[in-house]
């Protein structure tokens, strides 16, 4: 048997890599005296929440003060933190990305969570109250509650209502929060969290008494995200609300990217002067037929 067999019998599969991975993780976060929990993935899907599916990768949500210790000590153990996009304020970070070239999936190490706006410490402790142990690749681990799953998968879809699949989770779940009566339980972790605007279109249909609860305004950034649908269109919204000062470095960024631009969506993407011309060319390709998609998303958006 030749080396290169012997290689391709080795190799994790994706499902083995994303469960040993969750062990690991959960014991680089133990040794170092990191709080951390696990969501979405294969938790999910075995509580019975999410519909059986492979997950391509680990997410994990970390105690916002030991992000660092957490990432140090899985990059001491040969994880790579993959390349960014540098602007924050067009695309605001919740997590950080690592791969392994020696493991078929990636680990996103999160310290906040899209569409939950409190302050990021209390934010942490309000979920933290919410989890429990479980056993998961031999390691136990600590996970969501229901509850605090459901608003956890509800707004992971509500970023994109408008795909077929996010639509098809939310009505999977209504029907839990309704066969279980998590409503209440929900609205108290969100109102804790901060996430009441981002999971109002979920919830408020799910209450016996919506219109007693103070929904407050949804953010700029929780608009923005529901507006960027289209390749580019997140860039014109940063551009049309940054203040004068700021557009032309924005315009500058947005028309002349950085290669960490490139190789955030490909880590083997093509950096010779070719390869960055033709990822230019089909990078606005990609913008010129979504234009007419996002202007019609911008003027239905206000």
């Amino acid at each position: 048997m030749s080396a290169a067999d012997q290689s391709d019998k080795t190799q994790l599969s994706i499902s083995e890599g994303v469960l040993l991975a969750h062990a690991l993780v959960a014991r680089v976060a133990d040794s170092v005296g990191v709080r951390a929990f696990f969501i979405k993935g294969p938790a999910s899907v075995l509580q019975g929440l999410r519909e059986p599916k492979t997950s391509a990768d680990v997410d994990v949500l970390v105690d916002p003060a030991g992000l660092e210790v957490v990432l140090q000590g899985l990059r001491e153990r040969g994880w790579l933190q993959r390349p960014v996009d540098a602007d924050t304020t067009t695309f605001p970070k919740h997590a950080v990305t690592l791969h392994h070239p020696e493991w078929p999936c990636c680990i996103d190490v999160h310290f906040r969570f899209p569409g939950m706006e409190a302050d990021r410490a209390a934010c942490f402790e309000a979920m933290w109250a919410h989890t429990g142990e479980f056993d998961l690749a031999g390691q136990t681990v600590r996970i969501p509650s229901p509850a605090l799953a459901i608003l956890i998968l509800a707004l992971h879809a509500l970023r994109s209502p408008h795909l077929p699949a996010c639509r098809q989770e939310l009505a999977h779940l209504a029907q839990l929060v309704r066969r279980q009566a998590q409503a209440p339980g929900i609205l108290d972790i969100a109102a804790a969290t901060g996430s009441l605007a981002a999971v109002r279109p979920f919830l408020q249909r799910l209450l016996q008494n919506p219109q007693a609860v103070a929904w407050p305004p949804a953010s700029t950034e929780w608009r923005n995200r529901l507006l960027a649908r289209e390749p580019g269109s997140a860039r014109l919204l940063a551009l049309v609300q940054a203040p004068w000062r700021d557009k032309p470095g924005l315009l500058w960024r947005a028309a002349f990217p950085q290669q960490q631009v490139f190789l955030s969506g490909n880590i083997y993407a093509d950096m010779s002067v070719r390869g960055q011309l033709m990822q230019h060319r089909a990078r606005w390709a990609r913008f010129l037929r979504a234009l007419p998609q996002i202007a019609g998303d911008l003027a239905s958006g206000g």
